[in-house]
């Protein structure tokens, strides 16, 4: 069975990580039966993480505050985790599946496919993105 989208709930959820005034940080996009569905969402990266277990595979829409003194931004990441115990036949679904969420995500600084768990890691994360653009003042010669 093809794989859908709800994409009305999506967005939803994906407006609320975009909206500066929002605490909601993260939001995972989860399959229910073949139909991609908002999932859990928070505040606190470490929750995330949780949600990230051997046996699923999940999109996630997470923002992160990078910059420095000068100027503070929010970068956005479209992480998609595979588990190691997910099935070939579903790590390759996923990788078509993203297309779905893409029609919903639209904006993101950087995008992830991760099956690791060290590359969750904030810093890792954060790094990537600090690499994918914006000026950078922090190397300012001395």
């Amino acid at each position: 069975m093809a794989t859908k989208i709800d994409k009305e709930a999506c967005r939803a959820a994906y407006n609320l990580v975009r909206d500066d005034n929002s605490a909601v940080i993260w939001v995972t996009f989860k399959y229910e039966g073949s139909t991609i569905v908002p999932g859990e969402q928070g505040a606190e990266y470490q929750h995330f993480i949780q949600q990230c277990t051997d046996d699923v595979r999940l999109f996630a829409f997470v923002r992160f505050t990078t910059g420095d003194a000068m100027s503070k931004r929010s970068k956005f990441a479209l992480i998609t985790w595979i588990g190691e115990s997910v099935s070939g036949l579903q790590r390759a679904k996923t990788g078509t599946d993203k297309t779905l969420v893409k029609e919903v995500v639209q904006n993101f600084a950087k995008e992830f496919v991760i099956s690791d768990r060290k590359e969750l890691e904030e810093d890792f994360i954060k790094s990537e993105l600090k690499k994918a653009g914006g000026a950078n003042y922090d190397a300012q010669a001395e």
